[in-house]
């Protein structure tokens, strides 16, 4: 397993942050020279690259806490005894199955200023009284991409979130039902704490992934400044401006906000309040 990780991460990584300290270029990859921290230097005054650090964060914020709430919601409606359950369980992981790219052009369609059905469906119930460009005006397409965000991804969330839920001992809540104890008082003193390590990895996972989104926004948006991520940002200096140098100091920038939030969210999901309130 360690010789495959150094194959398959460690090398990678490292090569990455070795072209990040070169003037490295794609099409003559070979012949690059040591420039030291300049790439880094020029990032870090780039105001697009900051733009793309903002996305990154609020479309992070904003999809994975909705997907945590709403995937709680689904999860805690599986897990109630009721007729179909197991139906319900194979059609709520549909929109996760689906590919992502073809997801995101799918709803690329639908959200079309023109003919899109979603605009359709707003002028005949009278919420629009004109079609509305979701995926070009700079105030709605970041809203439209985390929406699709939220409709692929929170499948994922509620399935991490009901497997824990299988499992808590049924126990408990009888004793609870027999002590009178409010539905509320029991999600918020039982349930919760008792998910709380299967809620901090679900959401751990989810945030990693949303940290480096690359295929959703991409195929949504393109390289429009308004909603381009760091990993998008990272692809048009490699790619389209075939800059390998600067490009692999934007993806080595984007592997250190991950590798922090990462160890920020494990820190933040170790504090508990002990019985006397002093916080450990």
């Amino acid at each position: 397993m360690i010789a495959v990780l150094l194959m398959v991460a460690a090398w990678p990584l490292a090569r990455t942050v070795l072209f990040s300290l070169t003037n490295a270029n794609l099409s003559e990859l070979a012949q690059w020279q040591f420039i030291g921290i300049a790439n880094y230097r020029y990032l870090l005054t780039d105001p697009l690259w900051w733009r793309a650090v903002g996305n990154t964060l609020v479309f992070t914020i904003v999809s994975v806490g909705l997907e945590t709430v709403l995937g709680l919601i689904i999860a805690l409606a599986l897990d109630a005894h009721m007729p179909g359950r197991g139906l319900l369980r194979a059609a709520v992981l549909i929109p996760w199955a689906i590919p992502t790219v073809v997801s995101a052009k799918m709803w690329g369609w639908m959200l079309h200023d023109l003919h899109g059905v979603v605009n359709a469906m707003l002028l005949a119930i009278g919420l629009i009284d004109r079609p509305l460009a979701w995926l070009a005006n700079p105030t709605l397409s970041m809203a439209a991409v985390i929406a699709v965000d939220v409709w692929k991804a929170t499948p994922f969330m509620a399935l991490l979130i009901l497997a824990a839920l299988q499992v808590l001992p049924r126990e408990i809540y009888e004793a609870a039902r027999v002590d009178g104890v409010n539905p509320v008082r029991v999600f918020f003193r039982i349930t919760l704490p008792l998910i709380r390590p299967a809620l901090l990895v679900a959401v751990i996972f989810r945030g990693l992934d949303a940290l480096r989104v690359f295929d959703i926004v991409y195929v949504l948006t393109g390289n429009n400044e308004n909603t381009a991520t760091m990993s998008v940002y990272a692809r048009q200096q490699l790619v389209d401006f075939q800059d390998v140098g600067f490009g692999s100091a934007a993806a080595t920038g984007l592997f250190m906000v991950v590798a922090i939030a990462t160890v920020i969210v494990i820190c933040a999901g170790r504090l508990h309040v002990g019985t006397n309130g002093d916080t450990r």
